[in-house]
């Protein structure tokens, strides 16, 4: 199937968000930009993360459609009290506030989907690799 990529921010979408998920090739891609909705698709690869963050006033929930990692959450950056084994089929759900990071610890990438209440990116948000959203200067 043929998915369209693109931010459709505001605008009514029906989409197998499943099947973009994992087809999704790059680090991340916003497909849906609101006033007080993001929906975001990710790729980590084997051995990368997300990234540990943390997002102010925003919740976060995440759904892992392919792949296996460990997920770690706390109140501070060397405070991650909180740690869990993810794979497909889970459900990651972020309190506001709350540092985070996913890693990547088996042999084939995580294919996830990301739902932010509200929105963290800039709408149309395209990071191929990880590299490049952290060069991003519109993600800090």
């Amino acid at each position: 199937m043929v998915y369209d990529f693109k931010d459709h921010g505001k605008q009514p979408v029906v989409e197998n968000i499943e099947g973009m998920t994992l087809e999704n090739e790059n680090f991340r891609t916003t497909i849906w930009t609101g006033d007080k909705l993001q929906v975001t698709l990710m790729t980590i690869q084997p051995g990368d993360d997300i990234g540990l963050e943390v997002h102010h006033g925003i919740e976060q929930f995440l759904r892992v459609e392919q792949g296996q990692g460990l997920c770690q959450m706390g109140p501070s950056e060397d405070n991650l009290n909180f740690e869990r084994e993810v794979k497909a089929d889970d459900v990651i759900i972020v309190p506001a506030d709350t540092w985070h990071n996913v890693t990547n610890k088996g042999d084939e990438p995580i294919k996830l989907y990301s739902i932010y209440a509200g929105p963290d990116h800039e709408p149309g948000t395209v990071h191929k690799t990880h590299e490049d959203a952290e060069n991003d200067p519109n993600e800090q």
